[in-house]
């Protein structure tokens, strides 16, 4: 069997890719990145800095696994089990309430782990909400979009929700090679 065929690129391959995504993504209007890939979060923050007022757009990481071993983890867990390592911080999902939130990732592979933040950020959300009164839940509403490098071309097992815009996977449809 021979070794799979595997895509290469460089940094200033997506350095270029997210510059000329950016033009597209600034139409969501972001005004918060959260990264599950902390590379291209920070690179398209340059890029959709205002220039009106030179402020950056903040980022927040959050970390998840699926495919690495982490202490605690078993083997049945290791591809099949999104793993939280990070969240937000100590603000909780109060720092996203009434934003337009980027969720930035490198690789959309098999979508689990997009299909993972979406989620629980949402769900996140949901429970700061109700904590505010009725009449203003709807305006600190958080309207979230997906942007990812790299879409692996392959069946997904993750699903994202119909109606959360997708802003771009611009980079190269990368085959799988499994």
């Amino acid at each position: 069997m021979s070794e799979p065929e595997h895509f290469r690129t460089t940094y200033d391959d997506i350095h270029r890719l997210l510059r000329a995504s950016a033009e597209k993504i600034a139409e969501f209007k972001p005004d918060m990145l959260i990264a599950i890939g902390f590379f291209p979060a920070r690179v398209l923050r340059t890029f959709l800095k205002d220039a009106s007022t030179k402020r950056n757009i903040p980022i927040v990481a959050i970390g998840l696994s699926l495919y690495e071993a982490l202490p605690g983890t078993t083997a049945e867990q290791i591809g099949t089990e999104v793993i939280r390592t990070q969240w937000l911080g100590p603000e909780g999902a109060k720092i996203l309430l009434g934003r337009r939130a980027l969720i930035v990732d490198e690789i959309d592979d098999s979508r689990k782990t997009l299909q993972y933040a979406v989620s629980e950020l949402q769900k996140d959300v949901e429970k700061e909400l109700l904590a505010l009164p009725e009449s203003e839940r709807e305006a600190q509403r958080t309207k979230f979009a997906v942007f990812v490098v790299h879409n692996k071309v392959k069946p997904k097992l993750g699903v994202l929700p119909s109606d959360l815009p997708c802003v771009s996977f611009p980079g190269p449809r990368c085959p799988s090679p499994d």
